[in-house]
């Protein structure tokens, strides 16, 4: 072997590399660490949704009437200071097995008057609708899901009243004709009209 050549090899053996090996009980630990990363469930919708509503922004699309009130002082302050009368209460009764839905700004001082208003007397009246929802808009009058475009929606607040098939009966629209519980039972009563005519 010429010196060129051996030279050459003895300086591959003396600067090899090799591989590092990983301790099998390191490796372990590392994977135990990351496991709960990898399992950690992903957050609900409702989570969500609170996370992004900040102090001072504006309602878009579903809320429930927690997060309202918790986000919003104004709809807040008017459910504390709102007290419906025991007459207002049996009214709501009318509106048992009903569908609500409220289109609203929290931007808008008509839904800031009514919406905590209208949750106050189903919630001290504790009549049991069908369902209830909670339906905010931009300023310009639109929804992300286009409620606004199926609803027709014109001004805010406002309250649309369906029977348990989803057809509507009736709404009120910015602030009630008289109070929200007299208005509700209003629309209620043409349900109960209809039942009557149904079996002339």
């Amino acid at each position: 072997m010429n010196k060129y050549l051996q030279l050459t090899t003895i300086s591959y053996h003396l600067f090899q590399v090799k591989p590092p090996t990983m301790n099998p009980i390191i490796l372990f630990a590392a994977l135990l660490a990351l496991a709960p990363l990898a399992t950690e469930a992903s957050p609900s919708p409702a989570t969500l949704l609170e996370s992004s509503i900040a102090v001072g922004s504006e309602a878009y699309g579903s809320i429930n009437s927690d997060q309202l009130l918790a986000h919003y002082p104004a709809f807040a302050r008017e459910y504390a200071t709102y007290q419906p009368s025991a007459a207002a209460l049996a009214k709501m009764q009318s509106l048992q097995g009903l569908n609500l839905v409220v289109l609203f700004g929290s931007w808008c001082h008509d839904s800031e008057r009514e919406v905590p208003r209208l949750l106050k007397l189903l919630n001290q009246s504790g009549v049991s609708l069908k369902t209830l929802q909670l339906e905010a808009v931009n300023q310009q009058k639109q929804h992300p899901e286009q409620l606004h475009s199926k609803y027709n929606l014109r001004y805010t607040a406002t309250i649309i009243v369906l029977d348990s098939n989803g057809q509507e009966m009736g709404r009120i629209i910015e602030k009630p004709a008289g109070t929200i519980a007299e208005d509700l039972a209003g629309i209620a009563a043409s349900l109960d009209s209809r039942v009557i005519l149904k079996y002339l």
